[in-house]
């Protein structure tokens, strides 16, 4: 007899981005225009995929964060497989949760694979659950495999310098994607909570290894988001 899988929802919210079997990680950002709204999403997404069966064996963990900002909600899963995700999307169907909340506004979509490189910070918070996600977006001139993970070399030379000489301010961790069509890092760091994000980026030098970090060549343009975890899924009996 086979096992019925159902969505289990996790109180911590918190994906293991270091998880063995992922193949593809897929990041999209929703729109919904109001902190009320956020909530409400959220809730409909819990709800809706707690009344299903989990729909697909490929998918591997399913998470929502809600934004600082008041109007997004940023949406990580991971997939055994790119083509997973493809068989999995054509039969999926987001009604319960537009009548919900109608007029959500689905920006776009991300392609990444697995973490190309991560780091478990050793600040005071780096056993804490994290209470923000520091989402860290780079966007490069043309795609260039080796340029994205020189880029993200030339990251952690920095995060060695800072050790011993700038608080981590209770960092946890950070895990760095490279887009799958070659023109994107994604940085996810988990932080204790959004105040210890800022206090940490307002500390930043300017120079030396950072300074090599932010004007590093063939960068078109980067932006850091601020989200609090809301809601992470994955299949139990």
């Amino acid at each position: 007899m086979n096992t019925v899988l159902h969505a289990v929802a996790h109180p911590d919210a918190r994906p293991d981005f270091r998880r063995p079997g992922v193949g593809a990680v897929l990041v999209s950002t929703w729109r919904v225009g109001s902190p009320e709204r956020q909530r409400a999403a959220v809730e409909a997404i819990r709800t809706t995929w707690e009344s299903r069966e989990w729909p697909d064996l490929g998918l591997l963990s399913y998470s929502v964060y809600i934004g600082t900002d008041g109007d997004a909600l940023l949406h990580h899963s991971q997939w055994t497989s790119e083509q997973a995700y493809e068989d999995f999307v054509r039969s999926y169907r987001n009604a319960e949760i537009d009548a919900a909340v109608p007029g959500i506004e689905r920006v776009v979509l991300h392609r990444y694979a697995p973490p190309y490189r991560s780091r478990v910070l050793d600040g005071p918070g780096a056993r804490a659950l994290p209470g923000a996600l520091a989402v860290v977006e780079v966007d490069f001139e043309g795609p260039d495999q080796g340029r994205r993970k020189d880029w993200v070399d030339t990251v952690f030379t920095a995060m060695d310098g800072d050790a011993g000489k700038r608080p981590a301010r209770g960092g946890i961790a950070a895990h760095f994607h490279l887009s799958t069509d070659g023109t994107r890092v994604l940085n996810m760091a988990e932080w204790p909570s959004e105040r210890a994000h800022a206090e940490w980026q307002a500390d930043a030098p300017l120079d030396g290894a950072w300074a090599r970090v932010h004007h590093y060549p063939g960068i078109a343009a980067s932006r850091v988001r601020r989200y609090t975890p809301a809601l992470s899924l994955s299949a139990g009996a």
